[in-house]
């Protein structure tokens, strides 16, 4: 008989879960257990997810169906339930109590988003079945009491409020968007741990994080004082990232340059990092050129460097710039033309 009353829970449990998924789909339920918050089916996996805890398969007895389960204890709710909150999720915390209770009575259970309403519920449900023994008899026909019908549409019109509220709330705008159309977003300054002398400048760009940037004093001094916004200060740390980016047709090797005395043919071109620990520029990155039969190498900027990695100026561009006076190329010597107006004498 156990066994049998262990299936009919499962069964009923299920029952409940789907049905209140069907009124509330783009909530998350919340079936408290004993010592512990359960999630059922296609909530247990997106809640994995988001909270980095394992699913398990059950076996439910009464349909012989493996169904997706995920689990943490009640203890870690203050930790776990703002983390869903954050990811843009509502909750719906389910007393397990009640379920069985109610799976016994064929009786819905009540929706509840938060804990003190699922324990006064429960409470009310206790003190029903002992004092009113002739509204228990009713429950088993279908009806509830006029109290917990309250209760209950308290409960589902808190929760439709929170959803227009969600609805209302608009998405966060990015601080700003770059030439080649990406999001910045969460710039800010944070102060070093390890040295607090030192500050850094970092953003998300379409949510990836950006290496960190040492700041000048002066910037950091603007931008506390509101003088200095998250815009100017990405173009003043990561302005490659905002450049408008060149085509990967361009990329591609070999390319011709104009030399002084015709073209000039670009066959490689990339980066890397000295290893000969007997040079003096030993550990640094490095630009690497073939132009025909001549090979060269050049310590390379961090502002060229990001350049390259950030695809918003061509190899040719680079050789020109960093190989230019090797080359003889005339606009590696335009740097030394003297201002107009002034005798070359």
């Amino acid at each position: 008989m156990a066994k049998k009353s262990d299936k009919e829970l499962d069964a009923g449990l299920l029952k409940q879960f789907d049905s209140l998924k069907q009124k509330h789909p783009d909530a998350l339920l919340l079936f408290r257990e004993g010592d512990f918050y359960r999630l059922y089916k296609e909530d247990a996996v997106k809640a994995a997810l988001i909270l980095g805890i394992a699913t398990a398969d059950k076996l439910t007895s009464s349909i012989e169906k493996k169904i997706k389960t995920a689990e943490f204890p009640t203890v870690a709710l203050d930790t776990y339930l703002p983390k869903l909150i954050r990811a843009g999720e509502r909750v719906a915390i389910c007393d397990r109590l009640e379920v069985v209770e109610k799976v016994r009575k064929n009786e819905e259970p009540t929706l509840s988003n938060n804990t003190d309403m699922a324990k006064k519920s429960k409470e009310k449900k206790e003190k029903a079945v002992q004092e009113e023994p002739a509204k228990t008899v009713k429950n088993a026909a279908g009806e509830k009491p006029a109290k917990e019908k309250k209760v209950e549409a308290q409960a589902e019109a808190k929760s439709e409020q929170k959803a227009e509220v969600k609805q209302e709330r608009k998405p966060r705008e990015p601080q700003m968007v770059t030439a080649a159309g990406e999001k910045v977003t969460h710039g800010h300054a944070y102060q070093s741990k390890a040295n607090p002398e030192e500050w850094y400048f970092t953003a998300k760009m379409d949510g990836k994080q950006l290496k960190p940037q040492r700041m000048d004093a002066a910037d950091l001094a603007a931008y506390q004082k509101k003088e200095m916004t998250v815009p100017q200060l990405m173009e003043r740390y990561y302005p490659t990232k905002l450049m408008p980016k060149v085509s990967e047709e361009s990329f591609k090797m070999p390319k011709s340059i104009a030399g002084p005395e015709g073209n000039i043919s670009v066959e490689k071109f990339n980066v890397y990092k000295e290893k000969d620990e007997q040079r003096a520029d030993y550990g640094k990155y490095k630009f690497y050129a073939q132009i025909g039969d001549s090979k060269m190498s050049a310590v390379a900027s961090r502002q060229d460097l990001n350049a390259y990695f950030d695809r918003v100026m061509t190899p040719a561009q680079l050789v020109e710039k960093n190989f230019g006076e090797r080359l003889h190329l005339k606009s590696a010597y335009e740097k030394y033309q003297l201002p107009e107006g002034i005798d070359e004498r």
